[in-house]
């Protein structure tokens, strides 16, 4: 079975972050998305816009942290996952989301850190990427390039 989900969209608030019980950091962005049409009866132009919850655990939490903000424009992919939970009132109520986590977890930022224009970056899964140092794997993290490849090869 296939569960992905790919958008590019801007970040419609500052994300936000809060801490697990477990002391894990979680990152929430609201992501709009929009589609423009011009109507073949009138000649107007239209448009609609999508919100998503996008929802960010591991090494991607500190690119969030430290570079997205509002406006900025997004490349997201990760998995579809609906969640129940109940309000003040004990309804039980579902929530939708988009959640990044995991190697095959993908943020790629289309603007510059700043959200100015013009770079493009990519905080995929469990890669190192400007902004953290060391590994960011889970689990001892991968292979370390920077001097030169690993020589040691399983087969």
């Amino acid at each position: 079975m296939l569960n992905e989900v790919r958008l590019i969209g801007n970040v419609g608030a500052e994300p936000e972050i809060r801490g697990t019980q477990g002391g894990d950091k979680v990152a929430s962005i609201r992501l709009a998305t929009s589609e423009r049409w011009k109507d073949r009866e009138t000649g107007e132009k239209k448009e609609r816009t999508e919100w998503h919850s996008i929802v960010v655990f591991g090494p991607l939490v500190q690119v969030v942290e430290q570079y997205v903000k509002k406006g900025s424009k997004l490349f997201i992919g990760g998995q579809l996952r609906t969640r129940k939970w109940q309000d003040q009132q004990g309804n039980d109520r579902w929530s939708t989301e988009v959640v990044l986590s995991g190697f095959d977890a993908k943020l790629q930022m289309l603007d510059s850190a700043g959200g100015n224009g013009g770079g493009r970056n990519d905080y995929s899964g469990y890669q190192d990427g400007p902004g953290f140092g060391g590994s960011a794997g889970g689990t001892g993290g991968g292979p370390n390039f920077e001097n030169g490849l690993d020589d040691e090869v399983p087969f």
